[in-house]
């Protein structure tokens, strides 16, 4: 039974959430670079900054009233605090401020003096906080206090102004009534009556003004009461250098992301496998795991306790229950581009595990441009006479020239059809001769794995894939582009074949390298032989063989036909 591959789901925000911090994570030259440059600024601005200092008082404003302690009086009558707190950093209370320090031999403008002054208002109460930031703390303590006195200087000299312009109202309306009652007064004898009931509206009249008069005289005009008087502060304001630093890297921090966003953004890489699989349109078949025991060796078959081996052992399995490779069970390895190494290790060891599974294996070299699989694997194979139609017809030609069988340590043995270099590789691809070696599937219980050269950098993979229809591509995730992924799809289903999967590797070609130089020593940019340039900011992929152990619960069974 053939479980379906479950859809990778666009919509799970959880996953493609965790998926981006991932991808986040790849540049981690970019995070730490980030961090060190908000760490240097928030040193630089604790070191390289003058010392200020800020002293701080505190004014409670009150409104001008004849009785503060009768019953029912109110502070706030009449008191808009936030136009108060406006009057407080006005031009006028800081002339008033600049003049009071001048005299104590501070000379100091009322514009500079301003700019060094900040005026706050406490929630829920009539108070004004007077916070100056100075050169020294004598500074600003003596700036502080004089900018607050200044302020309520300048609000009793306005209360008493508004006092005063009341006054001289209700006086202006007093003197014309005085003289219509002296006039009264002299006209006394004459219709007494009358001249007596005016006489007493205007004396009623003269005697409210007179009242409103004196109530003005007796307000009491204090503007408020400095509760707080600034003192010299001991220690400079400000962030200490344990803060901007901290500051600076959080701000480092923040800035390394946005730097790796920008970088993911225009990373033509593949950045995760949901990518690789969409790109692709095939699933991710297994991930290989980093294994140093393995730096040299193709066959990791046979040797026990390898993860590598367990991996490519699952590799094969899931290949083995999958209804488009149990069909024609044909299958061509290839690399999207560069080294073809780890498609030649690829392919071996899945020749091995198919082994294992008691099936007849043939394993094809098809790069006749590089030919090294007999080279690599060494004493392990061991030449035997061709085929039959070959020794009929006399053909000594590639792919009919020789054979070799492979011995696989505990675990059987398969055919080995190694490669050779042609003048024409084109014509031997397409030859009869490799008809008939690709027909050899057909039989029960056969498995046909060819190895072909990079599909993007040569066509002799596509020359293939009408006879090999099933296409596995082996890839670091490091360096295949997502614009190579779907050009190789094109290609492939154009060619009437089908990609079965993808499998990931480590890069062993960059780990036999790293092992030879040391760590300081440059690595290759560019394309060319030794592959394409390395991301240093890319994930080591840690291939878990958990991801494909589920396929392992199924019971073998024997040849499938």
């Amino acid at each position: 039974m053939t479980h379906p591959i479950r859809p990778v789901d666009d919509h799970d925000e959880p996953a493609l959430l965790r998926d981006q911090f991932r991808q986040l994570l790849r540049y981690r030259a970019l995070l730490a670079a980030g961090v060190v440059v908000g760490l240097f600024g928030g040193g630089f601005l604790a070191l390289s900054g003058d010392d200020t200092y800020t002293a701080s008082g505190e004014v409670q404003v009150r409104s001008a009233t004849a009785d503060p302690f009768a019953t029912g009086a109110s502070a706030d009558k009449g008191i808009n605090i936030g136009s108060e707190r406006q009057t407080a950093v006005s031009d006028t209370v800081g002339e008033l401020a600049a003049g009071t320090l001048l005299k104590k031999g501070d000379d100091v403008t009322a514009r500079k003096l301003l700019t060094g002054l900040q005026v706050t208002n406490p929630p829920n109460t009539l108070t004004l906080r007077f916070s100056y930031t100075g050169a020294t703390p004598e500074q600003a303590r003596s700036r502080a206090e004089a900018l607050a006195n200044a302020y309520l200087a300048h609000r009793k000299a306005r209360t008493e102004e508004s006092i005063d312009n009341m006054a001289n109202g209700y006086r202006a309306q007093l003197e014309p009534l005085e003289e219509k009652r002296d006039l009264l007064e002299e006209r006394s004898g004459v219709d007494a009556d009358d001249v007596s009931s005016a006489r007493a509206n205007i004396i009623v009249s003269i005697s409210e003004l007179s009242r409103k008069i004196s109530e003005l005289k007796a307000l009491d005009t204090t503007p408020g009461y400095l509760n707080k008087k600034p003192v010299a502060p001991t220690e400079p304001a400000g962030a200490g250098l344990p803060l901007l630093l901290g500051l600076g890297g959080v701000v480092g921090l923040a800035l390394g992301l946005l730097l790796s966003w920008v970088r993911l953004v225009f990373d033509p890489a593949v950045r995760s496998p949901r990518e690789l699989v969409r790109s692709l349109g095939a699933p991710l078949l297994g991930t290989l795991p980093r294994e140093r025991a393995a730096a040299g060796t193709l066959l990791a078959i046979g040797r026990s306790g390898s993860r590598l081996a367990e991996e490519y052992r699952a590799v094969a399995f899931r290949l083995a229950y999958d209804p488009s490779f149990a069909e024609r069970r044909r299958l061509l390895v290839t690399a999207p581009r560069g080294d073809n190494a780890a498609a030649a290790a690829a392919a071996v060891n899945l020749a091995a595990a198919f082994a294992e599974m008691g099936r007849d294996v043939l394993l094809v070299e098809a790069d006749l441009r590089t030919p090294s699989l007999a080279r690599d694997l060494g004493p392990a194979a061991h030449e035997v006479r061709p085929p039959r139609w070959a020794a009929e017809e006399g053909d000594r030609s590639w792919p009919a020239g020789g054979r070799s069988n492979v011995d696989v340590p505990g675990s059987g043995a398969f055919a080995l059809v190694a490669g050779a270099t042609a003048d024409n590789v084109p014509r031997a691809l397409t030859s009869a001769s490799v008809g008939r070696i690709v027909a050899e599937a057909d039989r029960p219980g056969a498995v046909v794995i060819v190895l072909a050269p990079p599909v993007l950098s040569y066509a002799d993979a596509v020359a293939l894939v009408d006879r090999v229809e099933g296409v596995m591509i082996v890839c670091d995730p490091r360096e295949v582009h997502r614009s190579d992924l779907e050009r190789i799809r094109e290609i492939i289903g154009a060619s009437g074949g089908q990609v079965l999967g993808a499998l990931l590797h480590p890069g062993r070609g960059r780990l036999r390298r790293a092992e030879r130089r040391p760590k300081s020593a440059r690595r290759h940019s560019g394309g060319g032989p030794q592959g394409p340039a390395v991301d240093e900011d890319a994930p080591e992929v840690t291939g878990d063989p958990a991801e494909t152990m589920g396929l392992r619960s199924f019971t073998l069974p024997g040849a499938r036909r």
